[in-house]
């Protein structure tokens, strides 16, 4: 198999590296970037990519690490990525496997998935490229879905442990039938700085990772706390971050916890919601916000993109700055 990287110059793009000041956070989405496939039509999407396309408006250096096949979906992906200032330089082309799709059906706004394998990012290249960007990057978000094939999973493991130790790994679980095992997210929790659920996947990584939590319903909110306490105890992780959709949010650290009621908002889909709550989470983690701000940033950008149709919605300088606005209040 031949693995040729795009070049982002010799495919008409200056990298975002060039663009930004040395100042600015390198925040890297690792893994799957693919389409999701609406009744409506087809939408770009992947975690990794919703991750860092919104950490780019934030204004980090939003870069993309995966894998797309030499193909039309591939072109199409990094043609429509390229309207966001994201760096599309260590995007690997596949010569033999396929661009990644996903079967997408909404029901009251909830999707349901039926992901296409095998797919070009199952093989992710732990390269000499991706190495140097190890090296130098801020923060970076994975999940469970790329690491569902050996060759993907070791390389995912490979860019983690050659990050710093200042390098802040967030772990979005994002738990896909039947592409996740106990060993995936036990050794992912293990390099994790910030451990990322939403209040239905807590109850099934207690269960994978053999550890008991408090009986009683498992969406309460004293069982999520108990069961942030009880992985704060087994693990090296420094913030469990528990997601309730338009019920708001836990944070949960060994200092204390924030709970959040969520903002309300009228849902068009919740599509790359999850995804901008972990990208604003990242970028004021990165700033040392306290929990509230850290809180109250998730909880806006993700409530707006629900708010909206897709994972990467159009967004005005104005409603940027309103969002702004609304998460400083809560520094007061």
């Amino acid at each position: 198999m031949q693995d040729v990287q795009y070049n982002c110059r010799a495919a008409g793009m200056r990298s975002t590296m060039d663009e930004h000041d040395s100042k600015t956070q390198l925040v890297v989405g690792l893994g799957e970037l693919l389409w999701d496939l609406l009744p409506e039509g087809r939408q770009l999407g992947g975690a990794p990519a919703n991750f860092a396309a919104m950490s780019a408006r934030l204004g980090n250096r939003g870069t993309v690490l995966s894998r797309i096949g030499r193909d039309q979906l591939g072109r199409d992906a990094i043609d429509t990525l390229k309207e966001f200032s994201i760096d599309l330089s260590h995007v690997q082309v596949d010569e033999e496997h396929s661009t990644g799709t996903v079967s997408v059906i909404l029901t009251n706004g909830q999707p349901s998935y039926t992901i296409a394998e095998p797919a070009a990012w199952d093989f992710l290249d732990f390269s000499m490229d991706w190495q140097q960007v190890a090296s130098r990057t801020d923060a970076v978000c994975f999940g469970t879905l790329a690491q569902r094939e050996k060759v993907s999973q070791q390389t995912v493991q490979s860019f983690l442990a050659a990050t710093l130790p200042e390098c802040v790994r967030v772990f979005d679980v994002n738990l896909r039938e039947p592409f996740y095992s106990p060993v995936v997210v036990e050794e992912s929790i293990e390099f994790a700085t910030i451990l990322k659920m939403n209040d239905g996947e807590v109850a099934s990584v207690l269960r994978l990772l053999d550890m008991e939590g408090d009986a009683g319903d498992t969406l309460r909110t004293d069982y999520l706390v108990a069961a942030a306490t009880l992985l704060l105890t087994e693990f090296p992780v420094q913030l469990i971050c528990v997601t309730r959709g338009g019920q708001g949010s836990i944070l949960h650290t060994r200092e204390g916890s924030h709970i959040h009621p969520g903002v309300p908002t009228t849902v068009a889909d919740t599509i790359g919601a999850g995804d901008a709550f972990t990208a604003a989470l990242t970028y004021y983690y990165l700033q040392g916000a306290p929990l509230p701000v850290l809180n109250e940033a998730g909880n806006r950008w993700g409530s707006w993109v629900a708010s909206q149709s897709g994972a990467m919605p159009p967004l005005t300088d104005a409603v940027a700055a309103s969002l702004a606005a609304q998460i400083a209040r809560a520094a007061r």
